[in-house]
């Protein structure tokens, strides 16, 4: 999946193509600076104040409550980025029945992208019987 920095990509329809049967879906993002969400898809004003809440619970690193940091040599949104990660999931586990995947009426998966330059992610999946 590729993305074009921060933001939430919704990919909720790339994963019903690809399930079939009934079980236990898992998916992991294979990245230390993004993170998997199942959220709200109906209105974009939910994904854009996430964003904007994340981004002022951590900030980059260029701002001056986050100076303790060391890591900073790939730049100030790469520290903050790993902290996003570790707060939030990098898997997820949805049922599936019968080829749909058992999401509510208004959920999405999305790739939650904490960086701000483009990056080309993966996303693992595997669906158990």
């Amino acid at each position: 999946m590729s993305t074009h920095g921060q933001g939430l990509y919704e990919f909720t329809r790339e994963v019903q193509r690809w399930v079939q049967g009934t079980g236990l879906l898992t998916l992991f993002v294979r990245h230390t600076s993004c993170s998997l969400l199942i959220q709200e898809n109906a209105d974009p004003e939910v994904q854009t104040d996430l964003r904007n809440f994340f981004h002022r619970l951590v900030p980059p690193s260029t701002d001056p409550v986050m100076s303790y940091l060391t890591h900073t040599y790939e730049g100030p949104d790469d520290m903050p980025a790993h902290i996003k990660a570790a707060m939030m999931p990098v898997s997820l586990s949805i049922p599936v029945t019968k080829g749909r995947l058992a999401l509510g009426t208004w959920q999405g998966i999305y790739l939650f992208e904490h960086r701000n330059a483009p990056h080309s992610r993966t996303v693992a999946a595997h669906l158990s019987a």
